[in-house]
């Protein structure tokens, strides 16, 4: 399913869509914060970007259940499941190195 919101054209797999740029009534921000800055973020298998470009511009989905990834190379993956409803959520990831 594809979704133009604002300036940002984001092709999503299934019926769920990730929404970067404009709010909509519709959809529920999502605020993320941690490090490596360079991990990288999936929601419902789908690259948001970097961690730290998801950080400064916040992402939004719609409301309901969605899987959150964040991984990057030498490091433990971060994943959870999150319920969209309310205003704003807010995912804090601090990845860990894997050990030698």
């Amino acid at each position: 399913m594809r979704r133009f919101v604002g300036l940002v054209f984001v092709a999503v797999a299934g019926c769920t869509n990730v929404i970067v740029g404009a709010p909509t009534s519709s959809t529920v921000p999502l605020r993320f914060s941690g490090s490596p800055p360079q991990a990288t973020v999936l929601i419902d298998d789908q690259r948001a970007g970097s961690l730290d470009v998801v950080a400064a511009r916040g992402v939004r989905v719609l409301p309901g259940k969605h899987r959150v990834t964040i991984e990057a190379v030498g490091y433990l993956p971060f994943d959870t499941e999150i319920d969209a409803q309310g205003p704003l959520l807010k995912i804090d990831a601090r990845l860990t190195p894997i050990p030698d």
